[in-house]
């Protein structure tokens, strides 16, 4: 098979997990839909659901570029919970004005990732060992920190990261109160999903690579339109746009932009694929392998911060098995587990999975107990359903 065919493999495989998960998250969402007696529908549990796996997201976007090169980062819980405390101390004990300690903390966040990415790319320790040993230490001072005690209660400015909303433009309807940015914000992404998807298209078609079936393509941004309307329209019955929602998504583009359309993010990929021939190539693998953990940390730092704002407090235990809904997010959401495949799109489809899943089965009563079987069946079966697929290309 010529390199011409294997490319156009490559991306039709790719096309069909990003349609398999997104069929996945709306059956999920709609069996617990039924389940719950439609309670999962409701505008304040779609605010809840955005709000509450925020942390998700923005950790799924920073763990995909780790997974791409088969690795993993352990260490993002802890992370989470020790940035947030130190913001939280920042704030309350050493009075320093807000906007001062979150810049603070992004840079504690980078020098934490720089930390660990040190030894990983530089000492060629395993990552596993490396962030293994990174949980336990900032799990452990984190604890020394908040002397084992929960910090705050924090002030409004600080909160308004993780629990508050973007201004809101009302109206009525019908008797009904109407939040008009959400409704705006909803259709200037429709266009936007539109004119890359076309772009995309274009640019697959430029380079000779299969596309799918024009009614294909339709059907898909249908659906991917309905489901950002769906929300969209959910919240502007309740309080408007989220302003995590709106960090979420500035994270997103970003992230698809470097993975998708910059050098550096095209070296992530080859080495993940065959780090010996990337080095070989001229990649510098261990400036590559560097820089996605210093992202790593970042990303961990500013979910530190956005779960700190939400509970309006720093605990002890926060972030407590964060790095595993990070992790099962990528491969649920189609990324390789052996690296050099996987989106941000479908990292990010894996963490509104892993919500949805969080989310309905609380609204039915399931146990901690019983939603941890679940998770852990969901995330063996997809990453077996990939190794397998891989294994019937070969």
């Amino acid at each position: 098979m010529n390199t011409s065919s294997l490319a156009k493999k490559k991306s039709g495989s790719t096309d069909i997990k990003q349609y398999g998960m997104l069929i996945a998250l709306i059956l999920i969402y709609s069996i617990f839909n039924l389940l719950s007696g439609g309670k999962n529908v409701s505008p304040m549990n779609i605010n809840n659901l955005i709000m509450q796996n925020s942390y998700v997201v923005i950790l799924a976007v920073g763990m995909l570029l780790c997974v791409l090169t088969g690795n993993v980062d352990l260490s993002v819980g802890s992370v989470v919970a020790f940035t947030g405390a130190a913001c939280a101390i920042m704030v309350l004990d050493l009075h320093i004005p807000t906007p001062a300690a979150f810049l603070g903390i992004l840079v504690c966040g980078l020098l934490v990732g720089a930390w660990q990415g040190f030894f990983i790319a530089y000492l060629k320790v395993p990552a596993f060992v490396v962030t293994l040993a990174n949980m336990l230490i900032f799990r452990g001072l984190t604890m020394v920190i908040l002397g084992g005690q929960t910090k705050g209660p924090l002030p409004t400015e600080y909160i308004q990261i993780g629990a508050g909303y973007l201004p809101e433009i009302y109206t009525n309807i019908g008797g009904q109160k109407i939040e008009l940015l959400s409704i705006l914000a909803g259709f200037i992404a429709s266009l936007i999903v539109i004119y890359l998807e076309i772009r995309s298209v274009n640019k697959k078609k430029s380079y000779g690579f299969e596309v799918p079936a024009a009614w294909q393509e339709v059907l898909k941004l249908a659906v991917i339109i309905l489901i950002i309307n769906f929300f969209t329209v959910k919240l502007s019955l309740y309080n408007g746009l989220p302003v995590v929602l709106a960090l979420m998504l500035v994270l997103i583009i970003i992230y698809t932009f470097i993975t998708n359309n910059t050098v550096p993010g095209r070296q992530i990929y080859a080495v993940g694929g065959n780090e010996k021939a990337a080095r070989l190539s001229g990649i510098k693998t261990q400036r590559v392998m560097f820089w996605i953990y210093v992202s790593m940390g970042l990303m961990s730092a500013l979910a530190g911060i956005v779960l700190s704002a939400r509970n309006a407090s720093a605990t002890p235990k926060a972030g407590d098995g964060f790095e595993l809904d990070a992790i099962a997010s990528c491969y649920i959401g189609g990324a390789a587990a052996l690296g050099g495949s996987g989106t941000i799109l479908g990292a990010v489809i894996g963490a509104l999975i892993m919500g949805v899943l969080n989310n309905g089965m609380s609204l039915i009563g399931w146990s901690v107990d019983i939603q941890r079987v679940v998770k852990g069946l969901v995330l063996l079966g997809a990453v077996t359903i990939d190794l397998i697929s891989k294994k019937k290309a070969s």
